[in-house]
């Protein structure tokens, strides 16, 4: 095995992208640079009709943090401007307000700050002014202190919050007013950033502060968010109408971050894969490909190249092929990963091998939309999918032929097929020397990628009852499913306040291998996940104990439709009629429909389908919401 760093080895080193907003100009790749400035030149221009609020708008990933950070910047070499920071998603409800109020204090100075506390002192019991007085003589005291004391001296009682709006106006005059030489008054900057990642409690909080308690002359707001998130069908979609019309009046104006260019992007990603070292495996294709399916997102693009760079450097399986293998396989896995999580489920395809299928039926689909002469090499690929093969002799397809085929093939073919960016990626994955041997790793896995899976409880040769439930708590067996496990082996109970605690899960798949990161996960979060490898051993699991759900796979050994035909026959002969979850490499159509026939709640091949269901079910058996 070559190592990527040796002198024989066809990798250069590569290195990672960080994700730190962008705040000086010579890393600005994107353009915000000329809008940073003239935000700020508006900023200064406008501080004669403070208070005001502007939000920098974008969503998620599209530079928001780094238009603010390069605004900020030119602030900072304009007279008479301050400016702090505050990260609301740091904050709670409770303290956000608090939180906000302390970082405008901070900027202030020290003469304003102990001018603040000896105004305040003159209203207070006598406690309190003596531990005013005690901060006021005790020395240099630092910004934290005051602003701390001063919080406290305006958070006393019901009073004091409805004055604090008047002390915040008293202190921002003074220091508005104590420029010296200067022609203007000072004004302070307050960039709010990550509003939209915040809690609705959170956001109110924050916006209260800003209007009700902050919204004096002298202060700017500057928020940076996604306002569509924040709009009634989205975070706060829960809200009152009177605190929809409260938040309607807390920006005053918005700018809208717009995508960037074709120019500017196709830069910004060759400035990502020269810096990271893969720039030569990245073609006007594969970038084009990039760019659009992150929707020009730069976060998105920079966690692709990250991606890239660490699978090529840590996983195993990858130095046995080249960096084109990996680029387009993480291309596929990012982009288009239903698609992906068939490539790497043992018998996603009918042979297996659900590339070779998915461009098989891609042929098909040409030949049938176009001139053709032989019509019965297909056939093989018809009966492997119980299709009515065609006559040798056919001059002309048969009507309905693609729409029979296609309730026999994975539920996304179709589309992808129409795809040109998906079906030139598979061609150029298949045409490296080195992707059938890629696709087979992908599809059996390799050491290293999944953890070992704890051993079946079951087997179709084990003999005997399952062992009771204080067997299974005390067999160590939960206690080496992973890291995350703290319950000792003994136990016989689950803790208190945990997801799935008390669900008992029968999970029947031959490939434990394969499902340890979800069984490893159940277990952590206080499920009894029994395992069988077939239907003798899962009917012994399910008389020795009624499962709150059974989890099935559905091609098993020959039977394409084994796990539909196992679960109708327990539920005709009333061996077991409870919930029922397909977990499979493939979905089609016609499993859809076989899944609903016999009383399945779904069938998928995402497991997070799996963990919303049991949920879903937790509280059903719980009676309370989580």
């Amino acid at each position: 095995m070559v190592s990527p760093y040796s002198p024989h080895s066809s990798w250069l080193p590569y290195s990672l992208l960080n994700d730190e907003p962008v705040s000086a100009t010579g890393r600005d790749l994107l353009g915000a640079g000329r809008v940073a400035e003239q935000l700020a030149g508006l900023l200064v221009a406008s501080r004669g009709s403070t208070p005001f609020t502007l939000a920098v708008d974008a969503g998620w990933g599209m530079g928001k943090s780094s238009l603010m950070r390069l605004v900020d910047a030119r602030l900072s070499a304009a007279p008479g401007v301050q400016t702090v920071w505050y990260n609301a998603w740091t904050s709670t409800g409770d303290d956000a307000l608090e939180g906000l109020i302390k970082s405008v204090l901070t900027g202030f100075d020290k003469r304003v700050l102990r001018r603040g506390l000896h105004r305040i002192t003159r209203h207070r019991s006598l406690l309190g002014v003596l531990r005013a007085l005690s901060l006021l003589v005790a020395g240099p005291l630092g910004i934290a202190a005051m602003t701390d004391e001063l919080w406290n001296s305006m958070n006393v009682d019901a009073k004091t919050r409805n004055d604090m709006r008047d002390v915040i106006g008293e202190l921002v005059r003074d220091w508005a007013d104590a420029g010296p030489g200067l022609q203007d008054q000072r004004m302070l900057v307050v960039f709010i950033d990550d509003l939209d990642r915040c809690s609705e409690e959170t956001v109110l909080a924050v916006c209260e502060a800003a209007k009700i308690y902050l919204d004096v002359p002298g202060l700017a707001f500057v928020i940076g968010c996604d306002r569509s998130a924040m709009a009634p069908n989205g975070l706060l979609r829960d809200m009152s109408p009177a605190a929809a019309a409260f938040m309607e009046k807390i920006f005053q104006t918005s700018y809208r971050i717009p995508v960037t260019d074709s120019e500017g992007i196709q830069e910004y990603v060759r400035w990502c894969a020269e810096t990271a070292g893969i720039s030569r495996y990245l073609d006007a294709g594969l970038t084009d490909l990039l760019i659009e399916r992150s929707a020009r997102n730069p976060r998105r693009i920079k966690r692709l190249v990250n991606g890239f760079v660490l699978e090529a450097t840590l996983n195993p399986m990858w130095q046995d092929f080249g960096p084109g293998g990996v680029i387009r396989t993480l291309l596929i896995q990012y982009f288009y990963p239903d698609f992906y999580r068939m490539m790497t489920a043992p018998s996603a395809g009918a042979d297996g091998d659900v590339v070779s299928e998915f461009r098989t039926y891609r042929e098909l689909r040409r030949a049938v939309r176009g001139p053709a002469d032989d019509r019965s090499d297909f056939n093989p690929f018809l009966i492997a999918h119980d299709v009515r093969p065609l006559p040798p002799d056919g001059t002309e397809w048969r009507p309905g032929l693609l729409s029979e085929l296609e309730q026999q093939l994975p539920v996304g073919f179709p589309v992808l097929a129409a795809d040109p960016a998906f079906t030139s990626l598979i061609g150029e994955l298949m045409a490296l020397p080195e992707s059938r041997e890629l696709v087979r790793q992908l599809r059996q896995g390799t050491p290293g990628r999944v953890s070992e899976p704890p051993p079946p409880l079951f087997d179709d040769d084990s003999s005997g009852s399952y062992p009771p439930l204080h067997a299974v708590w005390g067999s160590g067996i939960l206690a080496q499913q992973g890291p995350g496990t703290q319950w000792p082996a003994a136990r016989r109970e689950p803790p208190p306040d945990v997801p799935f605690a008390g669900m008992d899960i029968l999970w029947l798949d031959e490939n434990t291998r394969g499902n340890a990161e979800w069984t490893d996960l159940l277990t952590r979060f206080g499920a009894i996940v029994r395992t069988a490898l077939g239907e003798r051993s899962a009917s012994r699991a399910i008389a020795d104990r009624e499962p709150t759900l059974l989890i099935s796979n559905v091609s098993r050994g020959d039977n394409p439709n084994a796990g539909f035909d196992y679960v109708e026959r327990l539920s005709a002969d009333g061996t077991y009629t409870g919930q029922v979850v397909f977990f499979t490499g493939r979905v089609t159509p016609a499993g859809r429909s076989r899944a609903s026939a016999v009383g399945a709640l779904a069938i998928t091949a995402d497991f997070e389908d799996v963990r919303v269901l049991l949920h879903r079910l937790s509280r059903e058996r719980t009676g309370r919401s989580r």
